[in-house]
């Protein structure tokens, strides 16, 4: 399924062959390919993509089918394996020197610059290929492959905090809130106005309150054990979040959770694309709170994420579509109709 030009339907493409792995790649038959809120920017052209066609997809899950030269053990054919959005860095600049590949200004993206995932085939750096843990179907582990990993690195970019807001209740939320109970915190759902579905959702991943990003947290009970002395501050008497992760990319979150966290708390913007922040009064941010964006991942943040998920299991709401019906998941995801991830199956 390929994109001719942003603000297009995708369309079904026929190719004689199937592509080969160069020096360093492999061919995957492709099992499941989560459908991610980047692939909309790409569709829709808030990320520019050069050049076109382009076939998105960047939560694949399949099998090596072929070996391209010089790519040796611990990767063979049948292996299952998963292919994430960071496909491809230099390593050899500051960056990837640095551990921080994610930041590689060289850097190559599945289904972005690189040919991914809506498709029957397709080929990865060997490199960019990941194992993947027992016990989770194609389709649950395809999220894992992106809203996971993503959600993974901005909760490690929340440090310590105990109490956890999370703006935006989709693919990355429905997983990051279940990794945050298992490390003991506590999750505060916002979810759009009225999505009461949404906020059940929530709740039943071991949300302690779900409600709107028009919301302030709920008024805080000053017996509770979480709340240190002198809990009550600028928020009025209601629960002050150590922390907010923004999936939604929506700028006027930005401000809303700057005013939900305490003083030293942080706001971390999880999204590769955002509308803009709206202006807000310097009062919001004093106090020492900070914004931070998370940038890709890195392979570390891979392999340490798929390992927890073998050691947790997650559960993982997948709706399944099949890939020829990829712009239903499109719009679907795009009104906010899917709990979870939709997943495409070719």
């Amino acid at each position: 399924m390929t994109l001719a030009e942003p603000g297009r339907p995708l369309q079904a493409v026929w190719r004689d062959g199937l592509p080969e792995p160069g020096a360093g790649q492999v061919l995957i038959r492709v099992c499941a390919c989560g459908v991610c809120r980047t692939d909309l920017h790409i569709v829709d052209g808030e990320l520019a993509a050069e050049p076109h066609p382009v076939v998105p997809g960047h939560e694949i899950v399949g099998r090596v089918v072929k070996l391209g030269a010089g790519v040796t053990g611990p990767l063979a054919v049948g292996d299952r394996v998963g292919v994430p959005w960071l496909g491809w860095t230099c390593g050899v600049c500051e960056h990837c020197r640095a551990g921080r590949e994610n930041l590689c200004d060289q850097a190559r993206f599945t289904g972005w610059q690189i040919a991914g995932g809506y498709a029957d085939y397709a080929v990865a750096d060997a490199r960019y290929v990941f194992a993947l843990p027992a016990g989770y179907s194609d389709a649950e582990a395809a999220p894992l492959l992106c809203a996971g990993l993503i959600g993974w690195r901005a909760l490690a970019m929340a440090g310590d905090a105990k109490r956890l807001g999370i703006y935006g209740f989709g693919a990355a939320a429905h997983l990051v809130a279940q990794v945050a109970r298992h490390q003991g915190r506590e999750v505060y759902a916002f979810t759009r106005p009225g999505d009461t579905v949404a906020q059940d959702f929530a709740r039943s991943l071991g949300a302690v309150w779900a409600g709107g990003s028009d919301e302030l947290p709920p008024p805080a009970d000053p017996a509770a054990a979480s709340l240190p002395p002198g809990w009550v501050s600028s928020l009025g008497g209601h629960v002050e979040l150590d922390a907010a992760l923004l999936f939604a990319p929506v700028g006027a979150l930005v401000p809303a959770a700057l005013k939900a966290v305490r003083k030293g708390g942080t706001v971390v913007c999880a999204g590769i694309h955002m509308s803009d922040i709206p202006s807000f009064p310097y009062g919001w941010l004093w106090g020492e709170r900070s914004i931070v964006s998370v940038a890709n991942l890195t392979r570390r943040d891979g392999d340490d994420f798929l390992r927890f998920a073998g050691d947790h299991r997650l559960e993982v709401s997948a709706t399944p579509y099949p890939l020829e019906r990829a712009n239903e998941a499109l719009d679907d995801l795009r009104a906010g109709r899917i709990s979870g991830a939709g997943v495409l199956i070719p």
